[in-house]
């Protein structure tokens, strides 16, 4: 029996059925699972005809607890999590399974091989190279296997990560760190750059409250636990901080206009006489010294937010087509994400005060000492790995679009 359960959550794109039809007829006894995770489900889900994907309700809550809702109605030993917008190459089932009987007992993952197919004769646009780092982002969920066992003595995914960004590198850190191995495996899936509209980078940046949420959980130095590359959010911080302090400051000089009026020669700021040869009020200081202390430092923090805006500007633009319609995206989204990204990142921070991982649910699994091919799949020998005697494993309940993989600007 082909101890392998394939699940596939949806929000019922038309990709779904492309995807369908690339996987092609599993090998006897492999399960296919197709989680509908749509908002309105008062018409079937539509799956090709000759598709037969048992489908289980999601609950509307985000990949995290629809690939939770997968695992925990599957059958078999090992789960295969697949992209509802991906393409199996042909083939992907038996060298899925090929795969699996190389793992080792201690191992608790394998990834499939991603490939992100970008434009011949062009240079790619922000969100195609965006998307194209899912080619070496490691334990991608477009196209990532997991032992059973190990999802259950982790709780499985978290689901306080509500987006298709950070929470298979989360969970795959929780595995490590109970003890498992994740290693790549030899099938090969492609991922298409889906088509967005043009202020889908803005849209992304909601992502870095969910970043908020893995500081608060793993320390200062999240990014290297969890292996996720640096970004640029010192950098975004930076930027809007000079921003604020443009228009603080532009703010003073205006109120400082008000409170003192511009005064005729020889008088004070109020209208009285100042001392002979100084031109000063009662203060000492001459009328409109601080409003040009306002106007500089205005000034200053204004040339600062430029200058951080047009080399972020400058980063976006420069590897791509620089047409007219990418260049002038890259201009207006590149002065808006720094702001956006910071207020998402500063909601985050206060939302998940005192946030912990997930605990583990379940002792550690027995190591089994037995050959390599011994996974319980056709052409192995001996016992596989324990199953946890807690299927269920636990559940977190508690939000981006597309999976960016360490690239979120």
């Amino acid at each position: 029996m082909n101890t392998v359960s394939v699940v596939v959550p949806t929000l019922g794109r038309p990709s779904l059925a492309e995807m369908l039809r690339a996987l092609g007829p599993l090998p006897a006894g492999m399960e296919l699972i197709v989680v509908d995770d749509r908002a309105d489900v008062r018409t079937p889900l539509a799956l090709p005809t000759e598709s037969t994907a048992r489908v289980v309700a999601g609950r509307r809550a985000g990949p995290a607890a629809a690939r939770n809702a997968g695992w925990r109605a599957a059958r078999h030993e090992w789960v295969a999590f697949l992209d509802d917008d991906v393409l199996p190459e042909s083939g992907w089932a038996w060298r899925l399974l090929g795969d699996l009987r190389d793992a080792g007992p201690e191992v608790g993952g394998v990834q499939g091989r991603i490939r992100v197919p970008l434009p011949d004769g062009r240079r790619p646009t922000d969100w195609e190279r965006v998307t194209a780092g899912l080619a070496s982002g490691e334990w991608i969920t477009a196209d990532m296997a997991y032992r059973r066992a190990a999802l259950s003595r982790v709780g499985g995914f978290d689901e306080r990560l509500p987006r298709a960004f950070r929470e298979d590198a989360e969970l795959a850190h929780r595995i490590r760190r109970a003890g498992w191995r994740l290693r790549i495996g030899q099938r090969s899936t492609t991922h298409p750059v889906r088509p967005e509209t043009r202020w889908i980078s803005l849209r992304v940046q909601r992502g870095n409250a969910d970043d908020a949420l893995l500081r608060r959980m793993y320390g200062p130095q999240w990014r290297t636990s969890l292996g996720i590359p640096p970004g640029r959010r010192h950098r975004h911080a930076l930027i809007t901080a000079g921003l604020a302090t443009a228009a603080a400051c532009t703010v003073a000089h205006l109120l400082t206009a008000r409170r003192n009026p511009a005064v005729t020669p020889g008088t004070g700021s109020r209208g009285k006489v100042a001392a002979p040869g100084t031109g000063h009020g009662k203060s000492g200081v001459a009328p409109g010294t601080g409003r040009r202390r306002w106007s500089v430092a205005a000034a200053l923090a204004a040339a600062g937010w430029a200058a951080g805006t047009a080399e972020f500007a400058a980063a976006r633009i420069m590897p791509g087509p620089r047409d007219r319609r990418e260049v002038t995206t890259m201009v207006l989204t590149s002065v808006a994400i720094p702001p956006v990204a910071i207020a998402h990142w500063v909601r985050g921070w206060f939302r998940w005060r005192g946030a912990e991982p997930l605990p583990e649910t379940s002792p550690a699994p027995t190591r089994v000492t037995a050959p390599s091919s011994a996974v319980g799949l056709p052409g192995s020998a001996g016992t596989s790995a324990p199953r946890d005697p807690d299927p269920d494993g636990g559940d977190a309940r508690i939000p981006d679009g597309g999976r960016i993989a360490g690239a979120r600007r």
